[in-house]
């Protein structure tokens, strides 16, 4: 299974062999090939996978992936609860 997670850029480094920039992933800002969004500006928020952004999305479907992935932390967080209930 793949994962993208959506970030928002706060920094562009156009002059690397390859564009590229820092995004912020709530918090947690790491360094990401920007080079297939050349078209990006600091506030766009786009979707990363392995490091590489992928495309440009809006804040609204931004902060909506971050409420997905947050419920299914809590989910996977009760279960995980339940089952150590469960244990003899």
């Amino acid at each position: 299974m793949c994962l993208a997670v959506p970030g928002e850029v706060v920094a562009i480094d156009r002059h690397a062999a390859l564009l590229s920039g820092t995004v912020d992933f709530g918090g947690t800002r790491r360094g990401v090939c920007l080079a297939y969004v050349p078209e990006v500006v600091v506030g766009d928020h786009v979707v990363v996978h392995v490091g590489f952004a992928l495309s440009i999305v809006d804040e609204a479907e931004a902060a909506r992936t971050w409420a997905l992935l947050e419920e299914l932390v809590a989910v996977d967080r009760e279960l995980r609860l339940d089952g150590e209930r469960e244990a003899p």
